[in-house]
């Protein structure tokens, strides 16, 4: 073994050690659905916004998409960064955090279908909420493991790619299947300080290996592989850019596995904290992910022959052995914290939504706990499996996989659940207009990547359809406009009891005067 394997391989036998043990540690808060789905929402704003933060940020971004964005605008990528941590998590938590605890408190819905279901009054739009959950997380999960194991050929070369994907997905079951959420936000905590220390140094890393920032900018503006748009305040395609932006920060609105976060956290003065912390996490992770990507063209890559997957390995592949272990677990951290999320939404959206309402007999807390867990099992089977297929099909990249996976969720949800805070006036055929619109756009989108369906020779086509990125953004801005217009059409579809709803906004707190001698 050389020095950068043994290194790799102690720092990453210390993280599995830490995670498992966590795991076993936080079994008791998993006895209960409340307690296993959202820690009896009783998580604190730090373990909350570090959830939030892992959750976000994973593989898909380090590798997929800074490596394809950086490579394609240059430093300007990191306006992405800028995007996701004031559009997708300080603004998200300003407008959604408060008010989503409060409704599904009164609600008590545990999961988005479970949402959809109590605030439309709809057990068919609960299930198919639930159904798209499964089956677009899907995607996104697969994608986690295809960036983790370019990273590991470098520390590990003839690793497998398989044994990559086999080893993680198993640990990540261990600790989910033990502790729920708990036992994956206490992780993501942990998981989420190993990510800011690790983009740090990896960012101090490369530039030190280029000469230093002003070097390193100089050779990106005149190099073989570069050009001044490339370090241009808005880059070379300053349009596909601003798409890039809006799906990677608005998109995060709509998703289950990010929005369950403001169901689990405490109280309101945690959420106050955890926009802070939050918005915090996202500028130095997410702006540091795509700052360090806007660099690739400092290196010959044959992006043709390799993908824009290869970008960042490549990147990474000449710094110090230490170095290299940090990436590793940098990278593991986020591909797991972000797995052990997706997998739970998924169990508990499958258990609680759809097998529940199809059952004529109410199950019991225990046996839901129990299908949960056999549940998390399946989902990373099946995800593993899907993963390990997809590693040799070059026509879905990583950021194409999770684009579809995003603009279906994001654009099947973000719009009613947006208004269904904030609105009385949403009816439950506008619900499902926009869950119809957003799942066939996203259908046509995977056909269109996989080469089965060809539009090139419609203009307006071609231009929705020119990747998973576009059509993300036309369904969640699609879904803004056709929830107002359909629920228009269709005002007796609006439910009878949003009155008492909406009551919980409003709710008055009495307290004893201290002074009653009067004038």
């Amino acid at each position: 073994m050389n020095m950068t394997t043994v290194l790799t391989l102690v720092l990453i036998i210390i993280f599995f050690a830490v995670m498992i043990t966590i795991g076993i540690r936080t079994r008791r808060h998993a006895r209960s659905v409340a307690g296993f789905v959202l820690g009896s929402r009783s998580v604190g704003p730090w373990l909350s916004a570090f959830a939030f933060g892992t959750s976000y940020f994973s593989a898909v971004i380090f590798v997929g998409y800074a490596g394809q964005f950086g490579w394609n605008f240059g430093i300007a990528s990191t306006w992405i960064g800028l995007g996701n941590a004031f559009i997708g998590s300080l603004l998200a938590w300003l407008i959604l955090g408060r008010r989503t605890r409060i409704m599904t408190q009164h609600l008590d819905s545990r999961t988005m279908p479970d949402f959809f279901g109590s605030r439309f009054g709809s057990q068919r739009l609960r299930v198919a909420a639930s159904v798209i959950t499964f089956v677009f997380l899907i995607p996104y999960t697969a994608s986690l493991y295809n960036g983790l194991s370019r990273l590991f050929a470098i520390a590990f070369p003839g690793l497998d790619y398989a044994v990559c994907v086999v080893v993680m997905a198993v640990l990540t079951c261990v600790y989910v299947v033990l502790g729920g959420y708990m036992a994956t936000a206490t992780n993501d905590f942990i998981q989420g300080c190993i990510m800011l220390i690790g983009i740090v140094a990896v960012i101090l890393a490369v530039l030190h290996d280029n000469g230093g920032l002003n070097a390193a900018m100089e050779t990106l503006a005149t190099g073989e592989n570069g050009g001044w748009q490339y370090t241009a305040f808005l880059g070379a395609d300053p349009g596909f850019l601003f798409f890039v932006i809006m799906l990677t920060s608005l998109g995060t609105w709509g998703l289950p596995q990010m929005v369950g976060k403001f169901y689990a956290i405490t109280n309101e003065d945690a959420i106050k904290k955890g926009t802070v912390i939050s918005t915090f996490f996202a500028l130095i992770v997410a702006g540091g992910c795509y700052f360090l990507g806007g660099f690739g063209r400092l290196y010959d890559i044959d992006v043709e022959a390799e993908g824009f997957d290869a970008v960042i390995p490549s990147m990474l592949s000449t710094v110090s052995p230490i170095i290299i272990g940090i990436i590793i677990v940098l990278v593991l951290s986020a591909s797991m914290s972000t797995l052990s999320s997706l997998v739970l939404t998924s169990s508990s959206t499958i258990t609680l939504d759809f097998i529940g309402p199809l059952k004529k007999n109410p199950i019991d807390e225990r046996k839901k706990v129990v299908i949960m867990r056999v549940f998390i099992v399946i989902f990373v089977i099946i995800s593993a499996i899907i993963a390990i297929k997809q590693a040799h099909a070059k026509s879905l990249f990583i950021a194409q996989m999770m684009g579809i996976s995003w603009g279906a969720l994001a654009g099947s949800f973000l719009a009613p659940f947006l208004y269904g805070l904030y609105t009385k006036h949403v009816s439950k055929v506008a619900v499902a207009c926009c869950f119809i619109w957003a799942t066939c756009l996203e259908i046509l989108q995977l056909f269109i990547s996989l080469g089965m369906l060809d539009v090139s020779g419609s203009a307006l086509l071609g231009f929705v359809f020119r990747n998973s990125l576009y059509s993300g953004v036309f369904a969640m801005v699609g879904g803004l406009i056709i929830v107002p217009i359909v629920t228009a059409l269709s005002a007796r579809a609006i439910p009878k009891n949003t009155d008492e709803i909406f009551s919980c906004y409003k709710s008055k707190r009495t307290v004893g005067i201290t002074d009653n001698l009067g004038k």
